[in-house]
């Protein structure tokens, strides 16, 4: 394999985890699981949960989905290990959300990876999530922004703006 495509299949893997998080904040099922390959295996050890296939990954992933009031992953770059049309990796995940019954989670993890070159691109055959620190302490924010000049510290009045 030359640098060339080397380079090249590590942005896509990037990009493939970065698409990861995106389908999952935007609640897109069909996306999330077309990042798998067919016989893909989907697990979080720590809730229990181990999905095979791109059905019930969609699925399973719509399930969890429907008990969050709002959730925010992001994803940092991690290790990238590539062996030809097949490479392993980790990315490391910070979460935070509050599901429907009014409880919060707060979380620092890592997703361990194993990753197939297909003809449409890179994808997930394997993905673990590892809970590193978990916390459960309701969060103080909310999802709804109610920008006010009045709550901005004093000199900050003009940074106030409306959110798009």
């Amino acid at each position: 394999m030359n640098d060339l495509q080397a380079i090249a299949d590590r942005v896509e893997i990037e990009a493939l985890r970065g698409e990861f998080s995106d389908a999952a904040m935007m609640g897109d099922h069909d996306r999330f699981a077309a990042l798998f390959t067919h016989d893909a295996v989907y697990r979080i050890p720590d809730a229990g949960v181990e999905q095979s296939g791109r059905e019930e990954i969609r699925a399973g992933t719509e399930r969890l989905a429907d008990e969050w009031e709002y959730f925010v992953q992001t994803t940092h770059p991690g290790t990238i290990q590539l062996d030809g049309d097949t490479a392993s990796g980790r990315a490391y995940v910070c979460e935070l959300g509050r599901l429907r019954d009014g409880s919060s989670i707060f979380n620092y993890a890592l997703f361990h990876d194993r990753y197939q070159r297909t003809p449409d691109g890179w994808k997930f055959t394997e993905r673990v999530f590892e809970v590193r620190y978990f916390d459960t302490t309701p969060l103080a924010g909310s999802p709804h922004v109610a920008w006010a000049t009045a709550d901005l510290p004093a000199g900050n009045k003009s940074s106030a703006r409306e959110p798009r």
